[in-house]
């Protein structure tokens, strides 16, 4: 059986890199996203040439019914699911100092970034637990996308900062939940990568990787990503759960 994994925000951005790596196993892609289906189309048509059958929905990671409803046709159209890789997320519309921020941009990012998560892995989970008893040799995996500002303190977004550093906890959680099961659970912590989302800061950050922010001089790109989370959905570290893999060009590497 093809394995099949749902991508959460696998429109655009690190999501779009994953899924093209997926795609190039020949795997079923699930992709929720907040983005019209008709922006996306000729993304989805690129991913169904390299060989995958893709299912996309448009929906909100934070809505309850909206994750209901992708599992439910995951369900109708493959009959299984076996990866999931939380990777939807969101910085702050404005970068704030932490004596500024407001509440409003606080459960906004938290919302998306850690609280939709939390609970579509929940009722991820629960079905791979279904599948794994139905059938001892299956194999399934979640894989959340989390980054170095889980550790790297960025006063102007704060809110960011927090999100993530409460994936790599829960990571750490449901790694724990889902051993006995034999569903391994991990983290990628992303540096910086070239998205939309890095999009209005490129000068800023063209000039710091210029002057050594990291020891490999250049960009992330979303594939770099991608290889990653098909490494992990593959089963090469299966004997790992709960481990955080850093791809950040040794942004992270302390130097004397």
């Amino acid at each position: 059986m093809k394995q099949t994994t749902l991508i959460t925000g696998g429109g655009r951005g690190i999501g779009y890199g994953i899924a093209t790596a997926l795609a190039r196993t020949g795997a079923n892609l699930a992709i929720l996203d907040m983005l019209p289906e008709a922006e996306v189309a000729d993304s989805l048509s690129q991913l169904r040439q390299a060989g995958a059958a893709v299912l996309y929905r448009r929906g909100d990671v934070t809505n309850a019914q909206d994750r209901a409803d992708t599992m439910a046709a995951i369900r109708a159209q493959f009959g299984a699911l076996h990866n999931l890789v939380n990777n939807a997320g969101v910085a702050p519309q404005v970068r704030a100092d932490l004596l500024e921020a407001t509440e409003e941009s606080y459960e906004r990012v938290m919302k998306i970034n850690l609280q939709g998560p939390y609970f579509l892995t929940q009722l991820a989970a629960k079905w791979m637990i279904e599948l794994k008893r139905q059938n001892p040799e299956y194999h399934g995996c979640i894989v959340n996308i989390s980054s170095i500002s889980a550790t790297v303190a960025s006063p102007s977004r704060g809110e960011y900062c927090l999100s993530k550093a409460g994936v790599s906890m829960a990571t750490r959680l449901w790694a724990c939940r889902l051993g006995e099961f034999d569903i391994p659970v991990y983290e990628i912590r992303p540096g910086v990568i070239k998205t939309p989302m890095t999009a209005a800061v490129t000068e800023k950050y063209d000039k710091l990787i210029a002057d050594g922010l990291c020891r490999q001089a250049r960009w992330g790109q979303p594939e770099d990503i991608g290889r990653a989370v098909a490494m992990l959905t593959r089963g090469d570290l299966a004997y790992s759960t709960g481990q955080v893999i850093v791809i950040d060009g040794g942004m992270t590497l302390q130097m004397l």
